[in-house]
């Protein structure tokens, strides 16, 4: 299998229906998840906090219901662990608008917007459950003329229930 360049960059990669998911684990704790395109090869788990990232993440995409049970690194300022949080308890199948989030913790829609893009752990932080006021919003500080991570956004609501976003 040829190696597909910035593969390097990822302990794992694992195949999800929109293209793949980069999986990266330093210190014995997941790091990082990155929505990847189509053309990146699936990679071994290289130790077993990515194995076991590579197998919820796998669970998660045949079952929205999978509940995440990762070690996490401790990431981002005291603000975007506030959003973060907030963001976690959005159930699946409901969505909330940056506005909203902004108001549960008391800031502002833009500030909630750049605290998603800065989201370390997509899919386990469901920041594809906020959307703008008036549509979809942006998704993961991408404003990509193919669409991939709108697409991307648009896959995880159509997969946990939220209709309308199609």
């Amino acid at each position: 299998m040829k190696k597909q360049q910035g593969s390097e960059l990822f302990s794992a990669i694992v195949a999800a229906p929109f293209g793949a998911m980069g999986v990266r684990v330093q210190d014995g704790r997941l790091r990082e998840l990155v929505y990847l395109r189509p053309h990146f090869a699936e990679k071994d788990a290289q130790d077993a906090v990515s194995a076991l990232a590579c197998v919820q993440l796998a669970r998660y995409f045949v079952d929205p219901d999978h509940v995440f049970d990762l070690p996490l690194a401790a990431l981002g300022s005291a603000f975007q662990q506030r959003v973060w949080a907030a963001i976690a308890g959005i159930p699946r199948g409901q969505v909330r608008t940056y506005g909203d989030v902004a108001r549960l913790i008391g800031s502002a829609p833009r500030a909630v917007g750049q605290a998603c893009g800065a989201n370390w752990y997509p899919v386990l932080i469901p920041c594809h459950r906020v959307t703008a006021a008036g549509g979809l919003g942006r998704f993961a500080h991408h404003d990509d003329a193919s669409g991939f991570h709108l697409g991307v956004k648009r896959w995880l609501l159509a997969h946990e229930g939220v209709e309308g976003y199609a």
